[in-house]
């Protein structure tokens, strides 16, 4: 009897979409890319992506969507100074518009009018840049089997930094005309410009280096809320806890750090086991508390004296 043997689906993302579906017979269509929201099994054959985002793949989102809200924040402050009193307002009003943004690129997200979104699993970290594995059968022509095999991880971010960027020209510029009296003509919309630089910059890495990100942005995390606070503690020169006290910004600052260092051990531990995870939490403080204890013995001004002294 002969037998049909379909010729061997190459690549490492190629599939066969179903054509249809005859009870338990399905037909296949010819080797090639599958449509969005499919990627391939085992066998080659395009599937649905009918699964959800786990919780580490909820912890990326929320790195992703931190991102251009931590840069509003730092170069509204930059900005602002001390000139204006304006700038919790813009703080608030970037808040609202990162807020907004990510709830309208959810609800969008297909299922189309809920938080929830349907998603692919993230096996390995080629499932993130499948351009690069396209096959060449004849080492002439390339089977183009590029597609999002990490529905929707990687597109979604784009669309929550659009809308971003939308609500941030709709919204901001009547503010900042209105509010920031404080500041020069020419300075009130700087924290407007530079997100005009840095969107297009995390676009640019996302669209580069978005698998890599996957795997180490909670590292990422730990190490940039580490050295940026050990920065902002030498500049603002606090070396007691009265230090703290005395201006509330400074807490927020410490408090908004300890959120971010504590976002990180969760993303590395992902709380599978609450009962060995949770106790990490308590090591959040203690950078801070460290350098509060050993600022004063490593003062420059001391050593210059002690090593003066010394001779």
């Amino acid at each position: 009897a002969a037998v049909d043997i379909q010729p061997a689906c190459l690549g490492l993302y190629c599939g066969r979409t179903v054509l249809s579906v005859n009870g338990s017979v399905e037909t296949y269509g010819d080797c090639g890319v599958c449509p969005r929201g499919q990627r391939t099994d085992d066998n080659k054959i395009c599937r649905e992506c009918v699964g959800s985002p786990d919780r580490y793949d909820w912890l990326y989102l929320g790195f992703m969507a931190m991102l251009p809200l931590v840069l509003h924040w730092f170069f509204i402050e930059w900005y602002s100074g001390k000139k204006s009193s304006s700038a919790l307002l813009q703080h608030l009003t970037a808040l609202l518009e990162c807020s907004a943004a990510a709830v309208v690129t959810l609800l969008l997200s297909d299922p189309v009018g809920s938080l929830h979104i349907r998603s692919c699993r993230v096996k390995k970290l080629s499932d993130w840049y499948t351009m690069l594995y396209n096959p060449s059968p004849d080492y002439i022509t390339t089977v183009h089997c590029t597609h999002e095999a990490v529905y929707p991880l990687y597109t979604i971010v784009f669309i929550y930094y659009a809308f971003c960027l939308v609500l941030m020209m709709l919204l901001r510029p009547l503010l900042v005309k209105k509010i920031a009296c404080g500041l020069g003509r020419s300075d009130r919309f700087k924290s407007i410009y530079a997100a005009l630089y840095f969107f297009p910059i995390l676009t640019v890495l996302q669209a580069v280096g978005g698998g890599l990100l996957y795997y180490a942005f909670p590292y990422i995390i730990l190490v940039l809320s580490l050295v940026t606070l050990a920065v902002y503690m030498s500049a603002s020169e606090v070396e007691f806890f009265k230090d703290l006290l005395v201006r509330k910004k400074r807490l927020v600052v410490l408090f908004s750090h300890w959120l971010l260092h504590a976002y990180g051990i969760i993303s590395i531990s992902k709380l599978d086991k609450l009962e060995q995870d949770l106790p990490l939490l308590a090591l959040v403080p203690a950078p801070a508390l460290f350098y509060l204890l050993t600022a004063k013995y490593t003062e420059p001004s001391r050593i210059l004296n002690e090593a003066g002294n010394g001779h």
